[in-house]
């Protein structure tokens, strides 16, 4: 398999558990690569020093908007909408960079955001039920599993350049 489509997948599984975070690590990445392939294309604008400064303020508003009473259920369907678009603007992106079909990028990552965001309401709840923590408090442990997968994903690579190609 290409670097893309697991980048894909990485990211896309990071979508599904906090949708803002994703496009927020490939924006601050693209922010310093700036490839050609995204240059004539609306993708482009994850590029813009000021996109990624505003996506990882929207992270950060996410994270703490999560813990909130109020807060929508992640899977009702405007919030699962969302969150699929997330992954899908991200597999998009990475495959675009990478000079491959833009619809297998976007399909591959909001199939894999929507998975994630199931799969993370069932570890939610399990990790509450079993440990007696309030839903809160687990959702504060996500966060750190999320930034700390997200780190790992891009922290020392090229997150988002493309692979075997020029830029």
């Amino acid at each position: 398999m290409q670097k893309h489509f697991w980048q894909t997948v990485g990211l896309g599984t990071l979508a599904g558990f906090r949708s803002i975070t994703a496009p927020a690590l490939l924006s601050n990445n693209l922010s310093k690569f700036h490839p050609r392939a995204l240059a004539k294309s609306p993708l482009g604008l994850l590029q813009k020093p000021w996109i990624a400064s505003a996506l990882r303020f929207m992270a950060a508003g996410e994270m703490v908007g999560d813990k909130l009473p109020a807060a929508p259920d992640r899977t009702s369907p405007p919030v699962l909408a969302g969150r699929a678009l997330s992954g899908a603007l991200v597999g998009a992106t990475l495959y675009k960079v990478n000079h491959g079909s833009v619809v297998k990028g976007a399909l591959l990552g909001g199939t894999v955001a929507i998975a994630a965001t199931y799969g993370s309401l069932f570890l939610r709840k399990k990790s509450a039920a079993k440990s007696g923590l309030p839903v809160s408090v687990v959702g504060g442990f996500e966060d750190i599993l999320v930034i700390g997968a997200g780190l790992a994903l891009s922290k020392g690579t090229a997150l988002g350049s493309p692979s075997g190609r020029a830029l």
